[in-house]
Formats: C-alpha cells, structure tokens, sequence
C-alpha cells in the first residue's frame, strides 16, 4: 500500500456542521438517487421538482450513467488522473471506482465545497491500495484553491481528466470558470461537463428551486454550452443528450429525449 493512501485513509472523520431545515443540493441529488443520506425536507424537495418537472425522475440516474461511461472511456483512453469537482454525496460506481476498476494504480481528487458531502466520502470512498483518493473543500470558482490543492495528489504537469457533472449549472460565470480549469490542464487532458439545457419541461423547476433555495439554478442553452469546448476536440458523438452520448448495456432505462446535454472533448 502506498504511504500516500494509508495516511489518507487514517485521516480522523471529523464532524461537520448540518442544516436539516432546507433542502441542500447533494442530499436532493442523493434522494433522487433513492439514497438515505437525506433529510425529509430533501426528499420533500425532491418530490416537488419531480411533480413540476416529472423529466427529472430520471435525471440523477442518467447522470451517475455517464459520469461511469466518461470515466471508464478516459482511462481506457490512458488518463490516469481525475479531477471531480461538485463530488455530491458517495454512491455506486464513484469516478475511483470505475477509474481503478481500468487501472488500479489511477489518483482521484474529488472537490466539493459543501464540508458534509468530504466527511461522508472520506468516511466511505476508499481507494484501491494501488492508487489515491483525496478530498478538497473548495468552491468551484476559486481556481487557485482547486488547482493548488488537487496539485497535493495530482501531477498537473500530465493529462488528467476534469469532470464537471450537474456542477456549472449552479456557477453564474460558468464559462469563466471551465476556461481557467482548461487553460490550467495539460495537453491531453479531458474536459467533462453534464449540464441541464434550456428547455419548458424545467423552467417551472427552475422558478420553483431559485425561490426558496441556493445556489441558484442556470439553464442554459446547446449554444452557449458549445461555446465553453470551443477550441476543444469533441469525443463522438459530441455534445448531446446524455443518455445518448455512447449508452452501455448498464444504462439505466430513460427517455431519448432527456434535457441534460453532456460531452466529453480533449485538449490538444
């Protein structure tokens, strides 16, 4: 076992502060996920945007589907090194997990500004001995903090793979934010992003979630999404329906025509 993944799996678990009196992203996404990390004003939350929007039963599902499919193709494409950032609360097929399940020996930086969602993956997400698993605080948008803690475990000078998955849409300068990860990577490097599109079967979600909670939510369209690969190469297919960007025999059932636009692109 590496020094790097035993001192990091004996880290103390320490406490972190909860409010279980509003709906917080990570436990909404974790109850449509139909986990137990969730409080009932979560779940309450969750049924809500379902009833108003009932597309987003199968959001989260077709979500964690890509988040496995990207993954999995970026370390059969040699990526050895993940950069998570909006980790949520741990589930099944976690990006170590599907990464290591390639090669053991892959280093995973999952980033998270909410304390609660790093206690429960540190606690839970454990590494393959071979490789590293490590956890940073940090906001999104603070670019400094994010590279320079990721740099902690991960060689930044080597490709690596950015995933941003159901993350952007809750940064108002998203595009700020993806051309200071990219212009930062390596050449080689990957570029993951799964964002909800403009579409009228999530506007009324969309009023409804911003009125009563944060961060607020940004639709935004197939253009101005594009607009954050350009100079980018796209995997095929490119930037498409999520369930549509190269489906497995695993994927979980959903409808073709989901409004989640998701793609993977390279740096040259």
């Amino acid at each position: 076992m590496s020094e790097e993944w035993l001192a990091e799996a004996s880290r103390p678990v320490r406490a972190a502060k909860v409010d279980s009196s509003a709906p917080n992203v990570a436990r909404v996404w974790n109850a449509m996920l139909g986990g137990r990390d969730n409080f009932e004003v979560d779940r309450r939350a969750a049924r809500q945007l379902i009833a108003t929007a009932p597309v987003l039963a199968h959001a989260a599902y077709a979500s964690r589907a890509f988040l496995r499919r990207a993954v999995r193709y970026q370390a059969e494409a040699g990526i050895r090194q993940f950069l998570d950032i909006g980790t949520g609360l741990p589930t099944k097929d976690a990006t170590h997990e599907v990464a290591q399940a390639t090669d053991p020996s892959c280093r995973v930086v999952y980033v998270d500004n909410d304390p609660v969602v790093l206690v429960h993956a540190r606690a839970r997400m454990r590494s393959d001995a071979e490789g590293t698993t490590g956890y940073l605080n940090a906001d999104a948008t603070d670019i400094p903090a994010v590279l320079g803690g990721a740099a902690q475990t991960l060689d930044l000078a080597q490709p690596v793979g950015i995933l941003m998955i159901d993350v952007l849409t809750f940064i108002a300068d998203a595009a700020d934010v993806v051309a200071g990860l990219v212009a930062a990577a390596a050449a080689g490097s990957y570029l993951t992003v799964m964002h909800p599109a403009e579409d009228q079967r999530l506007t009324v979600a969309q009023r409804l979630w911003n009125r009563d909670t944060e961060p607020q939510v940004h639709l935004r369209s197939r253009c101005q999404i594009g607009s954050w690969l350009d100079g980018l190469e796209l995997v095929d297919p490119g930037l498409v329906e999520v369930n549509q960007w190269r489906p497995a025999p695993d994927d979980p059932e959903c409808p073709d025509d989901l409004p989640l636009l998701a793609a993977v692109a390279k740096k040259p």
